[in-house]
């Protein structure tokens, strides 16, 4: 998987933002392919335009809970957002996941000027249901 410096050292590079549509395209077509009983609606993001599956597993290293994800989108666009929020959080442990600002991140990349607003609620539905994963985890850590 490619982390999340990867991806933001290469977003410098591109100028245009054909370029960098077209980046986060290749992205998504970097994912682990997700099964199909996976695409379950227990998986289903909810809020999102294009159909978003999370599948989450909770690993343990040194008694505290990680949280590791696999993702998928029926809209090759959004395949790749979900990548770099896969990128973000996954294999990370709740408070890092929960201190992580990732709205704050695809600012940064400017998408706040180049995603239409149905795709940056999706992606915020994306980020919130990570975060209550990771809140429930944390509660059931204590």
């Amino acid at each position: 998987m490619t982390t999340i410096d990867e991806i933001r050292d290469n977003f410098e590079l591109l100028d245009e933002w054909d370029d960098r549509y077209r980046y986060v395209i290749e992205l998504g077509r970097t994912l682990e392919p997700m099964p199909e009983a996976e695409h379950s609606a227990e998986n289903k993001v909810q809020g999102c335009v294009s159909q978003v599956w999370l599948q989450k597993t909770v690993d343990r290293i040194n008694g505290e809970p990680v949280l590791k994800y696999r993702g998928d989108s029926d809209a090759h666009i959004v395949r790749g957002l979900v990548a770099i929020v896969l990128a973000l959080y996954s294999g990370r442990p709740p408070r890092e996941i929960l201190d992580t600002d990732a709205i704050a991140v695809f600012n940064e990349f400017g998408f706040r000027d180049h995603l239409t607003p149905q795709r940056s609620n999706g992606l915020r539905s994306m980020v919130e249901r990570i975060k209550t994963d990771a809140r429930e985890a944390l509660a059931e850590a204590t």
